[in-house]
């Protein structure tokens, strides 16, 4: 039971997750939830998506995950997994066809700390463009961000590879990407100009076919962004 529109408060509970297939409650635009969107598409796992209203969550999905957030995985025995690095390296390990872990402890241990580093970039995305809008003076917040992103090119530039865990996709380049396809929204793509290497690593990631499965025109994310920024997200956008 796949559905693109999402379910709100009210809304009657969907049927049992199928045998053979895993449940990804989801939310259409959600960053976070994408991350784990595109691990089921690399891997080419069965799944069925629920999309859930974050505004007017329903009961049932409460009951599934007390903090109502996205992404949420459901299995058909009932278990229930939630936060996005947690559901992606669960994927990775439940699923082994395609790792896209390191297998060695030291490997995985480098892709963990590089998310926790990305993880303190993430809220200059957000930060810039609302104190763009409140009229504040975002210039020192675009500078700390292009040092971050400067140290992202630098870490390509040492390793001399394509992506960020060698010359293919890995965890990490997943779990960064979904905000740098969100860059032109956030009118941040200036940021890139001094990246000549991470620039490269963008384009690199357009190519992918689990990244072209997983994302949306600019058109529709602007538009769903404009509804957020209102306070009246639309997250049936384009349905």
């Amino acid at each position: 039971m796949s559905t693109e529109k999402c379910f709100a408060k009210g809304s009657a509970a969907p049927s049992s997750v199928p045998n053979g297939y895993i449940r990804l409650y989801s939310m259409r635009f959600c960053p976070f939830a994408q991350r784990t969107r595109l691990v089921l598409s690399a891997k080419g796992i069965k799944h069925d998506t629920i999309n859930i209203n974050l505004k007017d969550k329903p009961d049932w999905f409460l009951e599934k995950n007390p903090l109502g957030l996205v992404p949420t995985l459901e299995t058909p025995a009932g278990e229930v997994i939630y936060e996005s690095p947690i559901t992606c390296d669960y994927l990775d390990e439940v699923y082994p066809e395609k790792k896209l872990l390191p297998s060695s402890p030291f490997g995985r241990a480098q892709q963990k700390m590089m998310l926790e580093q990305f993880s303190k970039i993430t809220p200059y995305f957000y930060k810039i463009p609302m104190g763009r809008k409140n009229g504040e003076d975002v210039s020192g917040l675009e500078a700390e961000l292009k040092e971050k992103l400067s140290k992202l090119n630098e870490d390509l530039v040492n390793k001399k590879t394509k992506f960020f865990g060698g010359d293919s996709i890995t965890m990490i380049d997943y779990m960064m990407w979904p905000w740098f396809e969100r860059l032109e929204v956030f009118e941040l793509k200036h940021c890139l100009d001094s990246t000549p290497e991470l620039k490269k690593w963008t384009e690199r990631m357009l190519d992918d076919m689990a990244v072209k499965a997983t994302m949306h025109s600019m058109e529709n994310h602007k538009a769903f962004t404009k509804t957020y920024g209102e306070g009246k997200p639309n997250y049936d956008y384009g349905l």
